[in-house]
This record gives C-alpha cells, structure tokens and sequence, in this order.
C-alpha cells in the first residue's frame, strides 16, 4: 500500500508515530567554498526524542536541518529516517512525511487558519471530513478557540500564529518534526510559554524532532539530546543535557555553554524531585509559594529574592507538602 493509501485509510495517523534518525558521516560542500558548511556528521536521534542542534552562526546547524527533507543535498555520507535513506525518497513525497516549523511561520496569508492547517492532508488526499476533523483536534491540542480557524494569518498575535505553524507542521501526524530557531522571533514572555506549551504537547505525540537554536538556555530546556557545532559544521559533541553541563568535551563546549553552566543544570530538575523540609511550624505569609514543577533554578532565584527564607511547595489543591531551602537546591550541585 502506498504512504497516500495509508494516509486516507489508517485511523488519525498517517505515519508511524516516530522514526528514528541517523546522520551518517554526513558532509555538505557548497561550490567555491573553502571548507564544508556540515563536515563528517554523525549523530543517531532515537524516536520520540528531541535532539537541539545548537552553536554559534556560521556552524552548519540550519544547513544540517534542511539536508533532511532535502530542501539540499548532502554531497557525502547519508541520512536514513526510519532506517532508511532518504536519498532513495522523491523529495515531495519525504517532505509530506517530515513537519517543518521554521521561524518565519511561513502560513500562507491568504488562507484561513483552518486552511493553511489542512494543507499538506490536501496534498495527501484526506476527504473533508477527516480534514475538519483533524483541524478541530489540532486547534484544541495547541490551545486555541475554535472560531479561529476562519481568521487570517494576519488577524492573529505572533504567538498565536507560531501555534498555528506548530499545528500545520502536525497536521499529518508526521514521524518526524523539523524545527528551525521556530521561537526565535517572539518576545521573551511568549515565547517561555510557547516553549512550555509545546513541552506539553511532546509528552502527548511524542514525536521525533530536530531543533535548531542559537541558544544553549533554549538548547538545555528542549533537548533530551544536544548536538554542539562548531564553526566549519564539526560536531563537538552530542549528549544529554545534565551530561553536557557536567562534563563539556572541551574548552569550545564549556565556553559555549558559559561558566554559570551549574546554575544551568538547576534548570533540568524541579521541586519536586527534592526531599522537601518538613512544614512543622510554618505559616504562611504571603511569600510565593511553588508548584511541584518549578525548577531549582526559578526557586533558587525566588528564595534569594525573598530574603534567603525557605519557601513553601504546595500541590494543586494548595497544601504544604514542604519546604525548599537554598541549602536543598546547592546539595543537588554538589551531587
């Protein structure tokens, strides 16, 4: 059976929910260029994991995302999603398979919002039905009021429209999501909402994704693997996150995850991986109090600004389950 014939046929997925990717050897020479722009690239994406592509300008990392879905050629090596190359894929039909999320949104002006969501289960051939269906599921899951889908691109915020990429790129139930520096162009506030919002929803599809940013704090946060680049498309190190804030491969890598990289590592554990003080004794008044996912790093920044005093967490029906310290939080740096 075809990928068309099991797009129209099979359920809400089209695909398998995720495919591994593997960079074999992978180097992109662009013609009068003194070095490559990607050189010798090695690094194997496990399904259903996020892996960050991260360095400064110039390394390779945006390149390397576009090899995938062939936007470009690789000159030498190979890149196989789901075991398989994709140089033996038409590139049309490996891109309806592959989301792409870029930082420019890229969601076509004169379409609806319900339109620029359906467009790649057009290409598919889904029936209206399926489509709308698909498009009510998809407004939901990115949180979004139903009567947005006939709106215009230009009707809604930047926050909202990146959503909209986000879903476009989902439409499909692709195994594989491409994602170039997609919160890049937000401001701070929304885009540490996009940032949690879209951690939200790889917990629900858990789907394969490359993401490329600039920003290693972006990087530590979204990433259950980072691959640092160095100038020249050399990769300096693939790794999980706690392991590259703990053991840089070299000075490159240390400098770039910068020197306050302990304080980074508070980033990746919250509160409520702690073994809390008891609350014997404690009143509350009116100091902050904090959820059990709140990072070591938020907390440790709220107890210092609140005077140094341990502060209350409390789970979602508002009960003191105990209290953090600054001397619970310096414990796990010490580990």
């Amino acid at each position: 059976m075809s990928t068309a014939n099991v797009a129209q046929s099979e359920g809400r997925s089209s695909y398998a929910s995720a495919a591994p990717l593997e960079f074999k050897s992978v180097t992109k020479r662009y013609p009068g260029q003194e070095r490559p722009a990607v050189n010798e690239l090695s690094i194997k994406v496990p399904a259903g994991d996020v892996c960050v592509l991260v360095g400064p300008s110039g390394c390779g990392k945006s390149t390397a995302l576009r090899l995938v879905n062939r936007l470009i050629d690789v000159t030498d090596g190979d890149i196989l999603l789901d075991d398989r190359s994709i140089q033996e894929r038409d590139p049309s039909d490996l891109r309806r398979e592959i989301g792409y999320v870029i930082q420019q949104i890229g969601l076509f002006p004169h379409l609806s919002i319900a339109d620029n969501i359906a467009t790649v289960p057009r290409l598919l051939g889904w029936d209206k039905t399926r489509i709308n269906n698909r498009v009510t599921e998809l407004l939901e899951l990115i949180g979004l009021p139903e009567d947005v889908r006939e709106r215009y691109p230009g009707q809604l915020s930047g926050g909202q429209r990146q959503r909209v990429g986000v879903a476009r790129a989902l439409a499909a139930d692709p195994p594989l999501m491409l994602m170039d520096e997609p919160f890049g162009a937000i401001d701070p506030i929304t885009r540490e909402r996009l940032q949690d919002e879209f951690l939200r929803l790889q917990t629900e599809i858990r789907k394969t994704i490359v993401f490329v940013t600039h920003d290693i704090d972006e990087a530590i946060k979204m990433g259950d693997r980072i691959a640092v680049l160095r100038e020249g498309g050399i990769l300096a190190q693939y790794a999980p996150p706690d392991e590259l804030l703990t053991s840089p491969a070299d000075d490159f890598v240390a400098r770039f995850v910068g020197v306050d990289r302990s304080l980074k590592r508070l980033s990746l554990s919250t509160v409520g991986e702690l073994e809390l003080l008891a609350p014997d004794g404690y009143e509350r008044n009116g100091r902050p109090e904090l959820g059990p996912d709140t990072s070591l790093r938020d907390a440790l920044a709220l107890i210092l600004s609140h005077g140094g005093e341990p502060l209350p967490v409390v789970d979602e029906s508002g009960r003191v389950q105990g209290l953090v310290s600054t001397e619970l939080i310096s414990g796990v740096l010490s580990e």
